[in-house]
């Protein structure tokens, strides 16, 4: 399977990152790829929580996940939307948005859904804060999507630095693990693509993670700035693509066989020992 991973620039306005979003679809597709990626909030980049109350939608009524569905029909191909970050399902328990990701079949319908586990409440300088929790509910249940391809594990961005979510997927039957992410830049430098490498090693499974890049449009509230680098890693923790720091496609070739392989020379998935303490 020949995968494409999405690095873009989202702006706060969610007709102008479908627009994008739809162009690299039929691109990555017209190169041949069968698996096409975004990353994380393809739809709305944006520090302002009224802003965000303005222009998202609920999952029914978004126009992204329509229009991106008809893409991924259009192209006959996979692919995940890394995340959209959606106003709340009716009957939600607040009026937290969603950040959901969706893999969406080569006829355009929705495969599985997960919502991000882990919020990303940090600050980072002085001047670099995060409090994601306050916009978003965080979800609670890991998602393992079969098909033709392979078994896909689904996480988000922050969920990275959670090992125990990865090695629960990979013993569940993950051959492939997606990570669409919109990393810092002070995290991304020092970390990225450092925990991508573990997360397969531990596993021995791919890890596919397109990326946001570079400095967003906005039209109300702070910028933001994220490190790129959308990155695949094989099995072995050997680096496939790097998308570096500008929008654009990486490709990547998986083979399933490499998975089998990783983890025959190295079967730590099925070497858990039961321990106490401390």
């Amino acid at each position: 399977m020949r995968c494409a991973l999405v690095q873009m620039t989202s702006s706060d306005q969610p007709s102008e990152n479908l627009a994008a979003a739809r162009a690299f679809v039929a691109a990555a597709a017209a190169d041949g790829a069968g698996f096409v990626l975004t990353p994380e909030v393809t739809n709305c980049m944006s520090a302002s929580r009224r802003h965000m109350h303005d222009v998202l939608r609920p999952e029914a009524d978004d126009p992204v996940l329509a229009g991106l569905s008809d893409a991924a029909a259009a192209a006959g191909v996979w692919l995940l939307i890394g995340s959209l970050a959606l106003k709340p399902d009716p009957g939600a328990p607040d009026e937290r948005f969603a950040n959901r990701s969706f893999l969406i079949g080569p006829d355009g319908a929705i495969v599985a859904r997960y919502d991000k586990i882990h919020m990303f409440d940090v600050q980072l300088s002085d001047t670099e804060t995060y409090r994601e929790s306050e916009g978003f509910r965080p979800g609670d249940r890991a998602v393992l999507a079969r098909t033709p391809f392979g078994a896909v594990g689904m996480a988000v961005c922050y969920d990275l630095r959670f090992a125990p979510l990865f090695r629960a997927l990979a013993q569940g039957g993950a051959e492939i693990l997606t990570v669409p992410a919109a990393f810092a830049v002070p995290t991304g430098q020092a970390h990225w693509e450092t925990l991508l490498r573990a997360r397969a090693i531990e596993t021995g499974s791919y890890v596919l993670a397109p990326a946001q890049v570079g400095t967003h449009p906005h039209s109300t509230g702070a910028a933001r700035q994220t490190w790129g680098h959308a990155l695949a890693v094989d099995p072995w923790g050997r680096v496939l693509c790097d998308g570096g720091d500008r929008p654009g496609l990486s490709f990547a070739e998986i083979d399933l066989a490499e998975v089998a392989k990783a983890r025959a020379r190295v079967p730590a998935l099925i070497h858990d020992r039961v321990f106490s303490g401390p």
